[in-house]
């Protein structure tokens, strides 16, 4: 077996957008692979028959990232082929294009058109489509123009682009751009009209769709805002026939994180914020179809949250974590350091599906059967099945990492702290020898409220074959164990910060094959903001690398994409009511403490935790003669460590090891 290199990521295989086809006997999915030379990522659609018990690649032009069944053997996805198309799309025209293709074999060809920029689809019947699609207030219809106006529009919509006009917040959104006045907008389309019905008006922007069984009414989730858009959401439901749209909110202030058609009934989940704010786990309600009768079904123990937050850098596209199937509503949960599916009925019983540990990417469901995308062990992202119970490995699509290359297997090692379990683990160098110390490296999660498990981390996996021990640990303000483990609003830097020092205590003591003048520290977005704390706090560390972190919350709060409600959550003050609070758990406010040398990663286009964090600290260290440097990747955002550019990707592992090499080897 050889090591495994930095630049290995870029031959795995991920795997997203499971869907079954509507009689359950197939199962596709969108296949992604790395072209370094092309410096792009290539997606095709791929197929799993569940009667030969065979995967087909089905499109081959590397650009089809996502898909639906439209009967068992046709499959109808979005994308630019034609010359012409692209053109248009060059002028700044407004529209997507479908086609189809057949699983019996033949190319692919154009379907329809919708003259907007659509988000998702689904068929309604043969002449009508349900969709969303993005409009942008007071920005002119290409479609509806010809001529000398169409002509106009576009040199004025030219004109346009050299400046923004903001007047709402948020304005700005990571991985969408600048979004003022930007809204997913659910619309009508009928085919042979060619007519485009919109259901919703232009300052109301879609979270969740959802048809019932005859596809006569539809329920939703949207945010409806002019100035600022609020934490609380809507519910409504829509008779399609009769055009009518009511809202059924049950509370004035709530927030709604999916609904659909159970039964006769609507199931939904959601939370008032009014115990844990934002990171409140949400809890289940079933209501009428008017909205009378509207209770919680799940009981007071339920305190899990409804998605999938087990850490990895090997995933790329998005899943489905949640969805009704017959009886039941399918959902996810993290439970301690791994996920699940369960599902719940009527009545409120929870029933977990799945035993083994891991993670749970994705998962779809007909007829009550289960098809996932899944991380075990080890192991890469592979497509199972789950029938009671037990989980069939259909795919071998990364098989080549567990058998050709060296890897660590994570070591469990967990303690007290005020009387709660913190969950950590370890991973010993592959070439390990005993007599021997070692560097080693603190890796800590963002979030907060997430998780690490062990399952396969890249950069972690490649650290312990460059001769390091890698260690983490799941403080409080974690995922997995409920509110009152992960409420660390108005903490940030205190209790959590006192986690994770007891573990590297912890560590040390136990290994003593580590060096301690050897020890270093990393993490991103929160993982980054308590890289910032832990350097201003101790100097036990030799170096550190800050990546995609936060160093001021008095800035952060005007000018990233959630910082005017997340800074006000999470820390229980705002620049007027309490700034002195804000600057006691900004890291920037102990910059003179620091004597660890510095590395910070951040992404031009990062909104979430937006340059200048990363620039203020820097210039702190810098200010005090504190060895530092600042890597900025121009055109990625937040996502840089998972999805970024395969070419920043490894520049970005390749800088944070080098600091580390020469601090710490």
């Amino acid at each position: 077996m050889e090591k495994l290199k930095l630049d290995d990521f870029t031959k795995y295989k991920f795997l997203s957008g499971i869907k079954a086809s509507p009689n359950g006997k197939k199962t596709g999915f969108v296949l992604h692979e790395i072209d370094v030379d092309e410096n792009k990522y290539l997606s095709n659609i791929h197929i799993y028959d569940e009667d030969n018990k065979s995967e087909l690649k089905l499109t081959s032009l590397d650009e089809e990232r996502s898909f639906i069944w439209k009967d068992d053997n046709t499959i109808i996805f979005p994308a630019m082929r034609s010359k012409k198309d692209k053109e248009r799309k060059e002028k700044k025209e407004d529209f997507t294009s479908y086609y189809e293709i057949n699983l019996s074999g033949g190319e692919a060809t154009k379907s329809f058109e919708v003259p907007l920029n659509v988000n998702s689809i689904e068929f309604i019947d043969e002449d009508n489509l349900l969709l969303t699609a993005t409009f942008q207030y007071n920005k002119p219809n290409l479609k509806e123009l010809s001529g000398e106006d169409k002509e106009k529009a576009i040199k004025q919509m030219e004109e346009d682009k050299d400046y923004e006009v903001l007047d709402e917040i948020p304005f700005w959104g990571n991985g969408m751009g600048f979004i003022n006045k930007k809204r997913n907008r659910l619309y009508l389309y009928n085919f042979k009209d060619e007519k485009l019905t919109p259901i919703t008006d232009e300052f109301t922007d879609i979270n969740s769709v959802k048809l019932n069984k005859d596809k006569t009414k539809l329920v939703m989730i949207s945010n409806s805002y002019t100035d600022k858009a609020s934490r609380s959401s809507d519910i409504s439901i829509c008779n399609i026939r009769e055009n009518t749209l009511e809202k059924l909110n049950h509370e004035e202030t709530f927030n709604y994180s999916y609904a659909d058609f159970l039964g006769d009934k609507i199931i939904f989940a959601g939370k008032d914020m009014k115990s844990y704010g934002l990171n409140e786990n949400p809890h289940f309600f079933l209501m009428e179809l008017n909205g009378e009768n509207c209770h919680r079904i799940s009981s007071d123990d339920f305190d899990y949250g409804l998605w999938n937050s087990v850490g990895s850098d090997c995933r790329y596209g998005g899943n489905t974590s949640i969805k009704v199937d017959e009886d039941y509503l399918y959902f996810t949960t993290t439970e301690g350091s791994n996920s699940y599916i369960n599902r719940i009925d009527k009545d409120g019983h929870i029933e977990k599906l799945t035993e083994s540990k891991g993670s749970i990417d994705g998962f779809d469901v007909k007829d009550g059967k289960i098809k996932f995308i899944g991380l075990r062990g080890l192991r890469l992202q592979e497509l199972y099945a789950l029938e009671n119970k037990t989980e069939t490995q259909l795919t071998s699509l990364n098989e080549w990492v567990m058998t050709d290359k060296k890897l660590s297997q994570p070591e469990h090692l967990s303690f007290e702290n005020d009387n709660l379990t913190i969950d950590g683990w370890i991973m010993k160098p592959v070439d390990f020898e005993e007599g021997k110390t070692y560097p080693a490296i603190l890796n800590i999660h963002g979030g907060p409220k997430t998780v690490y498990g062990d399952i396969f981390y890249h950069e972690m996996q490649y650290w312990a074959n460059e001769g390091y021990v890698v260690f983490f640990c799941n403080p409080r303000g974690s995922d997995g164990k409920g509110n009152e483990f992960s409420d660390i609003r108005g903490k940030y830097g205190t209790i959590d910060y006192d986690d994770i020092m007891k573990f590297t205590d912890l560590v040390l003591e136990k290994c003593t094959f580590i060096d301690r003048e050897r020890v270093g520290v990393t993490g991103g977005s929160y993982g980054g903001f308590m890289t910032n704390w832990i350097i201003g706090h101790t100097n036990r560390f030799k170096a550190a690398a800050s990546q995609r972190s936060i160093s001021n919350w008095i800035s952060k709060f005007g000018t990233t994409d959630i910082g005017y409600y997340f800074v006000e959550d999470q820390n229980a003050a705002t620049p007027w009511s309490d700034v002195e609070k804000l600057w006691f758990h900004s890291p920037m406010k102990y910059a003179d403490k620091v004597v660890t040398p510095t590395l910070f990663i951040h992404s031009e286009e990062d909104y979430r935790c937006w340059l200048p964090e990363g620039i203020q600290m820097f210039t702190s260290l810098k200010y005090h003669g504190v060895d530092s440097r600042l890597c900025m990747f121009k055109g990625e955002n937040h996502e840089l460590s998972r999805s970024g550019k395969p070419k920043h990707r490894i520049k970005r592992l390749e800088e944070i090891t080098n600091w580390f090499d020469k601090y710490l080897k």
